[in-house]
């Protein structure tokens, strides 16, 4: 059974940073598709970001228009972990961020920047961002 969980939301000011970590468990695959999205209140989960891995090779990562030059995705094989490092952080970016992993190309789950959703999820971070 796969299982992610993340870690290293919380609370901060406009223009601040934070680093969302998730630790993915029980996926036996050597490939996936590896990637972050967000919720905000009263509004569709959305995609934010995702990075194709297999075997140690990591992919190009994409983004969508609102977060590039802020957010970087990236992954580290040896701990099983995937990050989203953000910066430049916006009262907009405030959200419930979840990561997700799939067996698939990641150029087959985006659509018009779009994100389809992922078959794994975690239980997801709150990231609130103040004015």
């Amino acid at each position: 059974q796969v299982q992610l969980q993340e870690s290293g939301g919380g609370s901060v000011q406009a223009g601040g940073s934070l680093r969302l970590s998730c630790v993915v468990s029980g996926y036996t695959y050597s490939a996936a598709c590896m990637g972050w999205f967000r919720q905000a209140p009263g509004k569709e989960r959305e995609g934010v970001a995702t990075i194709y891995v297999d075997s140690g090779y990591s992919g190009i990562p994409v983004y969508i228009d609102s977060v590039k030059g802020r957010f970087t995705i990236s992954q580290d094989g040896a701990k099983n972990t995937l990050y989203l490092q953000m910066k430049s952080l916006k009262p907009e970016d405030t959200a419930m961020y979840y990561c997700a992993i799939e067996r698939r190309l990641c150029s087959t789950l985006w659509n018009g920047g779009s994100l389809a959703p992922f078959g794994n999820w975690g239980q997801g971070t709150q990231v609130t961002v103040s004015s």
